[in-house]
C-alpha cells in the first residue's frame, strides 16, 4: 500500500488555493500571470519563513519554467525561420499545391491533418511532429480554409493526446505504468486498448461534431504564422507577392524542404530516435534549410537574411512564451521542480503528488471509485505540465487498487495513464500547449477552453469503458 503523507502542510493548502483562484481566472477568461506571481511570492514566503525567500521564489521559478521550455522556444523559433524564408521566397506556393487537391475542404483538412499528427506522433512523439506537421502540411490545411485555432485542435488531440497517452509504438508511456504497477507493458496494451479508444474516438468526434460550424475559417494565402502576431506580416506579405524572386532557388527550396524532412524521419525511424533527440534533429534541419534558401535566393545579402530570420524567429517565440512561462513557473512548484526551485525543506515529491497520495488513501473504495481516483489522481499530477510524471504514481495506485477491491491492474494503469497525459501532455495546461498553439499563430488559453469540453466528454467514456472491464 502507499503510505499516506505525514501531514498537509500550509503550503500545500495555500498551493491548492493557488490551483484553484488560477483556474477560475482562466475559466473567466482573464490573463493570469499576475495571479501566479503573487501566489508564488506567498508560497516563497510561507515554505522558506521569509519575505526575501519569497522574492526569490519568483524569479528562481521563472528561471526555471524558462529553462524547462527552452528546447521548445528554439524549436519554434527555427520552424518559424524557414517558415517565413519559404515564404519571402514564394516556395511555399509550390508547396501548397499538390497538397490543395487532397485538402479540398476545411473538414476533410481538419481529419487530415489530425491522423497525419497522430501516425508521426506514434512513431517520433509529439513535440517533433508537431515541427514536422507545421511546417509542411498545415499551411495546406490553411489555405483550404481550415481555422487556424481547429487545425491546433486536430493537432493537439491527436498527437498530445491519443498518441502519447496510448503510445502504442515506442510504449515510453505504458512501460512507466506497468514497471510501477509491477506488471508486463504489453498487458497495459492489450487489456487496457479499449479504454484508450474509447478515450481517443470520443475526444476527437465530439470535437468534431461541436466545433463544425467553426472549422472553417476564411481561406489563407499566407502561412499563418505570420498572422495578426507576427511582427513582421506586412513586410513578409510584400515580398511573397513580389514577382521578381528568383525562379530556381524558389524551386529548389520547395523541393529540398520536404525531401530533407523525410530524411529525418529515415534517420530517426532507423535509428530509433525520438523526444529531444528527434526533435533536435527537426530544428537542426530547419535552420540549415533557412540557411541554404536565403544564400540561394538572396546571394550577397544572404547573411543579412539569416540574421533576420533567426531574429523574427525568436521575437515570435519569445512573445508566445512569456506569459506561459510565468504560468509555468508557479505549475512546476507542484512537482519535482520545488526542489530546484525552493531548496531544502520542500517537499520532495511535489505538492501536487502529495495531494495525489492523500485522496487516494483517504476516499472510500470499490471498483467504481477506484477507476474515478485513478482519473483525478492523473489530471492532479498533470497539472505540472508533464504527463510522464504522474505515471509511476498512478501505476502504483493501480497496483494497490487492484488488490485491495479485486480489479484489473491494467485497465486501472491505463485510465491513470490516459488522465495523466492527456491533462499534463499538452490538451488541457495552457502551459503544455504552447508548441501547437506557436505553429498555429492562436492562443494557448484560447486552445485550452476549446479542448476542455471534449477531452471531458473523452473521460467520462473512458471512465465508464473501465467500468465495464474491471
Amino acid at each position: 500500500m502507499l503510505e499516506n503523507v505525514s501531514a498537509l502542510t500550509p503550503l500545500h493548502f495555500l498551493y491548492l488555493a493557488g490551483v484553484i483562484v488560477i483556474l477560475a481566472v482562466m475559466i473567466l477568461k482573464k490573463d493570469t500571470p499576475a495571479v501566479c506571481i503573487a501566489f508564488l511570492f506567498l508560497i516563497g514566503a510561507v515554505g522558506l519563513n521569509s519575505l526575501i525567500g519569497g522574492i526569490q521564489v519568483v524569479f528562481n521559478a521563472i528561471l526555471y519554467a524558462a529553462v524547462q521550455f527552452m528546447e521548445i522556444i528554439a524549436t519554434i523559433a527555427l520552424v518559424t525561420a524557414l517558415s517565413k524564408c519559404l515564404m519571402e521566397m514564394g516556395s511555399d506556393r509550390i508547396l501548397m499545391a499538390p497538397m490543395s487537391k487532397i485538402m479540398k475542404t476545411p473538414e476533410a483538412a481538419w481529419w487530415i491533418l489530425g491522423f497525419t499528427m497522430l501516425v508521426f506522433s506514434l512513431f517520433l512523439w509529439p513535440s517533433p511532429s508537431v515541427a514536422l506537421v507545421g511546417a509542411i502540411m498545415l499551411p495546406f490545411a490553411v489555405k483550404a480554409g481550415l481555422n487556424p485555432l481547429a487545425a491546433a485542435m486536430a493537432m493537439n488531440l491527436f498527437g498530445h493526446g491519443i498518441a502519447l497517452s496510448y503510445d502504442v509504438v515506442i510504449q515510453g508511456a505504458p512501460a512507466i505504468s506497468a514497471g510501477a504497477a509491477g506488471i508486463e507493458t504489453s498487458a497495459v496494451l492489450e487489456e487496457g486498448k479499449y479504454v484508450f479508444w474509447a478515450m481517443g474516438a470520443a475526444t476527437v468526434i465530439s470535437a468534431f461534431v461541436l466545433n463544425r460550424k467553426f472549422i472553417a475559417g476564411t481561406r489563407q494565402e499566407s502561412l499563418p504564422l505570420f498572422s495578426q502576431n507576427s511582427p513582421s506580416s506586412e513586410g513578409a506579405e510584400k515580398l511573397h507577392n513580389n514577382p521578381g524572386r528568383p525562379g530556381r532557388a524558389c524551386v529548389a527550396l520547395a523541393v529540398l524542404t520536404p525531401a530533407a524532412f523525410l530524411a529525418d524521419i529515415i534517420f530517426m525511424a532507423v535509428l530509433r530516435l525520438n523526444g529531444s533527440q528527434a526533435t533536435s534533429i527537426v530544428s537542426g534541419t530547419a535552420l540549415l534549410l533557412t540557411c541554404a534558401g536565403a544564400a540561394m535566393g538572396f546571394r550577397r545579402q544572404a547573411l543579412e537574411k539569416v540574421t533576420d530570420y533567426v531574429t523574427e524567429g525568436f521575437l515570435f517565440a519569445i512573445r508566445i512564451f512569456a506569459p506561459v512561462i510565468v504560468i509555468g513557473a508557479f505549475f512546476f512548484l507542484g512537482g519535482e521542480g520545488i526542489s530546484s526551485i525552493m531548496g531544502e525543506g520542500a517537499p520532495e515529491s511535489g505538492i501536487m503528488n502529495d495531494w495525489a497520495v492523500w485522496l487516494a488513501c483517504n476516499a472510500p473504495l470499490n471498483k467504481y471509485m477506484a477507476a474515478l481516483i485513478q482519473l483525478a489522481v492523473g489530471a492532479l499530477t498533470g497539472l505540472d505540465g508533464s504527463g510522464f510524471s504522474g505515471l509511476p504514481l498512478t501505476g502504483a495506485l493501480a497496483s494497490t487498487f487492484g488488490t485491495a477491491v479485486d480489479a484489473s491492474v491494467p485497465v486501472l494503469a491505463a485510465l491513470g495513464q490516459i488522465s495523466a497525459v492527456f491533462v499534463g501532455g499538452g490538451t488541457i495546461v495552457p502551459w503544455g500547449l504552447v508548441p501547437v498553439a506557436a505553429i498555429c499563430s492562436v492562443s494557448p488559453l484560447a486552445l485550452a477552453r476549446k479542448n476542455l469540453v471534449p477531452v471531458a466528454i473523452g473521460f467520462c467514456a473512458a471512465f465508464l469503458t473501465a467500468c465495464f472491464l474491471l
